[in-house]
């Protein structure tokens, strides 16, 4: 059965580049953001990792760990490492898991035998602190991830987590948010101090709360 919102994340235990890990008990009670690569010594895998990589400060800044893995094993990510440090300027600060018998790709459904057999889709998994689901994203394997859209949900989980309210469309950090149907507009006037716009009746807005 597919990864669903809201499942707890499966554990395992596999070799990375940093060791052996539990992935429960190294995410311990932050976030985690888990990828999938097709294969190492790839060209788009190459630039994802690097980009992953340089974005450390934006995930500290979250309390979100990043972790990836590829179908290949520990040695090989090594060597890779290597060449990512050297093509895309920094060097890989995050675990790669080495799963060549596909363990852990099997247990999360990273692989799409109508897409390929043996190689992962590219998965995305964030995961919160209570090491629930909180969403699933698949591109193809020809396809580079959106990072920037990667860190705005996890604005945006981490937002609505701690406030009565929703993010709209294209919503980025900074901007209006709208607030919760199941506030009356009492509830919604006194939470947010007044400031609460009513478009609609099922539709009002306020600042983001947490600025």
């Amino acid at each position: 059965m597919a990864i669903q919102l809201g499942d707890v994340a499966p554990n395992f235990t596999a070799p990375t580049t940093q060791g052996e890990i539990t992935f429960h008990d190294w995410k311990a009670d932050s976030w985690a953001v888990f990828f999938s690569h097709p294969k190492d010594y790839t060209p788009v895998c190459t630039t994802e990792l690097g980009y992953t990589a340089k974005l450390k400060e934006e995930f500290d800044k979250r309390n979100v760990k990043a972790i990836v893995l590829s179908v290949d094993t520990v040695d090989d990510h090594n060597g890779w490492s290597a060449d990512i440090e050297e093509t895309q300027g920094t060097a890989v600060n995050f675990p790669i898991i080495g799963d060549p018998d596909r363990t852990v790709a099997n247990l999360y459904g990273m692989i799409h035998p109508n897409a390929d057999n043996t190689m992962t889709v590219r998965s995305v998994f964030i995961v919160d602190p209570a090491n629930k689901v909180r969403l699933t994203l698949t591109y193809p394997a020809s396809t580079g991830r959106n990072f920037n859209e990667i860190l705005r949900v996890i604005d945006s989980l981490q937002l609505t987590d701690g406030y009565k309210v929703a993010t709209p469309v294209n919503w980025e950090h900074g901007d209006d948010v709208i607030v919760s149907p199941a506030l009356s507009n009492d509830e919604a006037s006194e939470l947010f101090d007044g400031d609460v716009t009513v478009v609609k009746p099922y539709l009002r807005t306020t600042k983001q709360p947490n600025l």
